[in-house]
């Protein structure tokens, strides 16, 4: 384990895999059980970095860090041989001051629209999916529906709600970004229409940059009808990569094959821009290390930020038992994974908003800037590689 502390980037790999054990109740400040995101996380400020580290799951019950009060202050600390070793000096965000508001129809803020990180607004818009409800087509690692069992959030937020809430969270808290995800409704748009709808709102009161999240829409007109609206990034998340595994985890979004989200990137690109469309993939369901890197490489040359993420299992879903990856096999992906894309000048930086702009559910924008210091530049050298043109890219990562 003493390889955990040798790197900022380990140590949280460690903490996005195994979880941290919070041993007191004033310690859990704002953690989100349930529901769309990164569920049963909480935001950690570790030495200035804040990401999210599950909390409420299994492996972080069974977690070798903790945080402990020293005499220096918090700091998340390491069990081993029944001594605690100190790592790193640890902060957790307080409640945002905009939680305390309510809608002109008086619904909660909270309900509206929630922090992620430090400074991300974040929303799922529709808070129901055509999926969700059915055995058969539903993803199996999806919680989407349990905030909204558990009256923390509601079915359906209007563009009046959002454009309130995101007025107040960046004038109270200094939101700098702002995140909006949906179910999938059962309209050829699959959520392109309150992606545009919702954006319009917002931009009309507040400027603040905004990621739009659905899955491919059937015309691909949607794609210029929401950039048009306001929407300055978006994200359509493939999660899976191998379609045999993609129809044994989430059976529905399986219709569309790792082509055919291909095809929908080409697209959507040629709309928003290199750099400004990105997907999820989940580490550790069962795609290889190998297939990762590889169509992590093609979505490069495409135009397309692979963002790539730990499986976290939430309680509550088929998936509840599955194990997080390893380290190592986190670390295998994303040290080569970030050097490409800083080669590629294509790193979180460089998006308008978003989850990989946020990063805080990765540890991959950290090995990008690694790689700016191996290569003696900083990060704001690969905006201006981007700005010059995509670079040719050739071969696998490895």
């Amino acid at each position: 384990m003493n390889q955990a502390i040798e790197s900022p980037q380990r140590l949280i790999t460690e903490l996005q895999t195994r979880g941290l054990r919070l041993t007191r109740p004033d310690q859990r400040h704002v953690a989100r059980r349930g529901g769309a995101g990164p569920s049963d996380h909480q935001a950690v400020t570790i030495d200035g970095t804040t990401v999210m580290v599950p909390i409420y799951t299994e492996s972080a019950w069974q977690s070798p860090f903790e945080v402990e009060s020293l005499t220096n202050g918090e700091q998340i600390v390491q069990r081993q041989n029944n001594q605690l070793i100190p790592l790193k000096n640890v902060s957790f965000a307080s409640e945002p001051r905009f939680y305390s508001g309510q809608t002109a129809d008086g619904v909660p803020y909270s309900h509206i629209a929630t922090l992620h990180s430090k400074d991300v607004l974040a929303t799922t818009v529709l808070q129901t999916c055509i999926r969700y409800e059915s055995r058969k087509k539903a993803c199996k690692f999806c919680s989407i529906g349990q905030s909204l069992r558990a009256g923390r959030t509601i079915a359906e937020k209007t563009p009046a709600q959002l454009a309130e809430v995101a007025k107040a969270a960046v004038e109270l808290d200094g939101v700098t970004q702002m995140i909006m995800t949906t179910g999938t409704p059962a309209t050829p748009d699959r959520g392109a229409k309150v992606m545009a709808d919702s954006a319009r709102a917002i931009k009309a009161v507040v400027d603040i940059p905004i990621q739009g999240q659905c899955e491919p829409p059937k015309d691909p007109g949607w794609y210029q009808v929401m950039k048009d609206a306001g929407i300055d990034s978006l994200g359509m998340h493939i999660e899976v990569l191998g379609q045999a595994l993609r129809e044994e985890v989430l059976p529905g979004k399986a219709e569309d094959t790792l082509e055919d989200y291909i095809e929908a990137f080409k697209q959507a690109v040629a709309v928003f821009g290199r750099g400004q469309v990105s997907t999820y993939i989940l580490a550790g369901l069962g795609d290889s290390q190998a297939l990762i890197l590889e169509v992590s490489e093609r979505l490069i040359e495409i135009g397309v930020y692979p963002f790539v993420v730990p499986f976290v299992p939430i309680r509550g879903t088929p998936l509840e038992d599955h194990p997080s990856p390893t380290p190592e096999f986190m670390e295998a992906i994303l040290k080569p994974l970030g050097k490409r894309l800083f080669e590629a000048g294509m790193t979180a930086d460089t998006g308008k908003a978003g989850c990989s702009k946020c990063g805080a559910c990765s540890t991959l924008s950290g090995y990008e800037k690694a790689a700016a210091l191996e290569a003696g530049a900083s990060t704001e050298a690969s905006i201006d590689r981007m700005e010059t043109g995509p670079l040719t890219l050739s071969g696998a990562c490895n």
